[in-house]
């Protein structure tokens, strides 16, 4: 009896074991969301503050350990869960604070994430000057989203940019500790590195 062959070339969308990557690099960054935040910049008119907080740096982390696929959607996962009700954001915050003045320091977590990853991959290095910058491009494509997000939501672009500012200094500790770790990571876990090789390809037989 002849039975179907597997097509060639076919693969999962999502091998296990990068599966459970992105998993566990989503508790991750959860984790972080367990440090409280500070109150950082208090909007005009009484709009409540956006929060400082170690947490935003775990997207950079994720693209810059993971690569820009895997970190992207690692990111993903944890804002879905954020969504649908979990408190996985630093304060114990939930879905509802995507409405507020960090929902677009939120949403910007997506493309951190990316722009981190493709970064390392486009260098296709993981030296510390290379992470460091991979670091500094994926922070700010937070502040792209994030800073003019919270602009319009107190009425005031240029305001909400000016006083987002609070976050520079305390955010350039975060990603260089940012650059070491990745750094470190790499080394001791040399699997992880976002860079595809040609196997990780479709193979045609």
């Amino acid at each position: 009896m002849a039975y179907p062959s597997r097509v060639s070339g076919s693969r999962p969308a999502l091998p296990a074991a990068d599966l459970a990557r992105v998993v566990v690099f989503a508790a991750f960054i959860a984790v972080l969301g367990l440090f409280p935040g500070f109150a950082g910049v208090a909007g005009v008119a009484g709009v409540a503050g956006v929060p400082i907080v170690l947490q935003n740096v775990g997207p950079i982390l994720a693209g810059v350990i993971l690569g820009w696929r895997l970190g992207t959607a690692s990111v993903a996962l944890l804002l879905v869960l954020t969504a649908v009700g979990l408190p996985l954001l630093s304060g114990g915050r939930n879905g509802a604070a995507f409405f507020g003045p960090s929902g677009g320091f939120l949403v910007g977590w997506l493309l951190s994430a990316l722009v981190a990853g493709l970064v390392v991959t486009r260098f296709r290095s993981r030296s510390l000057p290379v992470l460091l910058l991979a670091c500094v491009a994926g922070l700010l494509a937070d502040y792209v989203i994030g800073m003019p997000w919270l602009g319009v939501y107190i009425g005031d672009v240029t305001g909400g940019i000016v006083q987002s500012l609070v976050f520079v200094p305390g955010d350039l500790v975060k990603i260089v500790l940012a650059a070491l770790v990745a750094s470190l990571v790499h080394r001791a876990l040399p699997d992880l590195r976002p860079v595809r090789s040609a196997s990780s390809e479709p193979r045609v037989r």
